[in-house]
């Protein structure tokens, strides 16, 4: 499992705030920590942080996994001092109202809540009804407009307020498991490959903006021009009530990452995943994912240049999109496994073209 230096790392990520657009600081905390280990680490114009092992092989295998969360942006201060805001990203309406939020200005962090009308003054049918984001408000504790605006500004990004525990020995909570826990897996598959002998490049992106339609994945791979791309991000976990696993699939936390069969995963390269999944007796479950391509960094960088054989592996998550998604850190560890012995098992002469291999 995870030595004590890559959980410290995993829960200083997760308790960064980095919304879509302004990752700012996520990236400098992974930025220090590939650069433990990286031949070469910088940070590009749009903020995807790229660790480098073996640059000088022609044979470039690219591992994705984004650190952008979802968020909001201040769009008005009304003269009470309250913050209106717009989102950024998918929102689940329904756990918005209050939420704890840091408002994330050039002088730092200002904490806030959103509120609301108090249920005793809404109407009946108001109260089966998920707020109207245009009518919700961020509430900093400012006595009026003059006040709010010595802290905050317009356009300032606002993130939920970071938070991170364990909820028994192997799950973790998190506002940021989507998807910070697929940027932390490919960071740590980057730091076990560091040790190993490799025979092709590997390129380690954090990305950005992800939650706003996968931005900093086209950006990077038609950088890196990548022949093989692993993409990690989160997929839904259906132990929980109500869930149709006729339409999703039948996916449990700690039971091993998901395996994607749809048309972001190149025939040849999952095959070869399955097949060292098997030999090194790793758990996964399969899953042919909610939709049948797209949605994640894995179909911006099978698109890229000429097209990459991709392959995406998945962490099973609770509560997507709410402050409290779960994770389990055994599914993590197989998900590293799996890039690791995958990764290893490439050399430069492979090729991945479905119906010739």
């Amino acid at each position: 499992m995870f030595n004590t230096d890559s959980l410290r790392f995993l829960e200083k990520l997760m308790l960064c705030s980095g919304p879509s657009g302004f990752e700012m600081e996520t990236a400098a905390v992974y930025r220090q920590y590939l650069g433990k280990f990286a031949d070469r680490v910088e940070t590009d114009v749009i903020g995807n942080t790229i660790g480098v092992l073996n640059e000088k092989s022609p044979f470039k295998v690219m591992l994705a996994g984004h650190y952008d969360e979802i968020g909001f942006q201040i769009v008005y201060i009304s003269d009470e001092g309250l913050l209106y805001f717009h989102p950024c990203g998918g929102i689940d309406k329904l756990t918005v109202p209050g939420t704890e939020v840091e408002v994330l200005t050039a002088k730092g962090r200002i904490p806030g809540v959103i509120g609301k009308k108090p249920i005793h003054l809404t109407k009946p049918d108001e109260r089966e009804k998920a707020v109207d984001l245009e009518k919700a408000w961020i509430d900093i504790g400012a006595e009026n407009k003059a006040d709010a605006e010595k802290l905050v500004a317009v356009g300032d990004p606002v993130a939920v307020r970071g938070n991170f525990r364990y909820l028994s020995k192997h799950r973790i909570m998190s506002k940021g498991m989507d998807d910070k826990i697929g940027a932390f897996v490919v960071a740590e598959a980057f730091r076990r490959l560091s040790e190993r002998k490799l025979k092709v490049g590997v390129y380690c992106v954090g990305t950005v903006q992800e939650e706003l339609g996968l931005r900093g994945a086209t950006a990077s791979a038609f950088g890196v021009n990548p022949n093989v791309g692993i993409a990690v991000d989160v997929g839904f976990a259906t132990d929980i009530p109500d869930v149709e696993k006729k339409q999703v699939g039948d996916i449990q936390l700690g039971k091993g990452p998901e395996l994607s069969r749809n048309a972001d995963n190149n025939v040849v390269l999952i095959k070869r995943v399955f097949e060292l999944a098997k030999t090194h007796k790793i758990s996964y479950q399969v899953t042919p994912g909610h939709r049948a391509s797209g949605g994640t960094d894995t179909a911006a960088i099978q698109l890229t240049r000429g097209g990459v054989a991709t392959v995406l592996v998945s962490i099973p998550n609770r509560y997507m999109h709410t402050p409290v998604e779960i994770c389990d850190l055994r599914d993590a560890e197989g998900a590293v496994k799996l890039i690791v012995e995958t990764v290893a098992s490439m050399k430069p002469s492979d090729k991945f073209i479905p119906g010739i291999n």
